[in-house]
């Protein structure tokens, strides 16, 4: 592994809850078709959790209240092409959906699922993310 500085990305964990428990909504990357959560590059001047909700839009096609503080994070490699990865570090915020597109900018190119906490946890590929699909599914004491 590099001891580069890893890339910076903001997320979004769309979720709703649905006769009081948690859905999360996960979409598929472009490129393999796993399932992932929506996020992207850090930009100058755009605040992580404006990103995060921008990313949600985009690839999810899902508008909401995205939470200002930081859910988590977790470390991923990011392939790029065949012969290139780049490590991010990827910073995490929740967001409750409250709108879901019909038509959004990436449509055609991923699919979306509603999912429990553990199913999606069994659907994704970075552990990091897996611990924070777990945590939403637990009920607050």
């Amino acid at each position: 592994m590099s001891n580069r500085t890893p890339a910076t990305q903001y997320a979004a964990l769309p979720f709703r809850l649905r006769n009081g428990r948690p859905e999360i909504l996960l979409v598929t990357s472009r490129e393999t078709k796993r399932w992932i959560i929506p996020k992207g590059w850090a930009e100058e001047g755009v605040k992580p959790c404006d990103m995060a909700a921008r990313e949600a839009y985009e690839e999810a096609g899902v508008r909401g209240t995205v939470d200002h503080r930081p859910f988590g994070n977790f470390r991923y490699m990011k392939r790029l092409s065949v012969n290139k990865s780049v490590l991010c570090a990827v910073t995490v915020f929740l967001l409750e959906v409250d709108e879901m597109l019909d038509e959004w900018p990436e449509k055609g190119q991923r699919e979306r699922r509603w999912m429990t906490p553990s199913q999606a946890a069994l659907a994704v590929g970075e552990s990091g993310l897996v611990e924070m699909l777990l945590r939403l599914g637990i009920p607050p004491d």
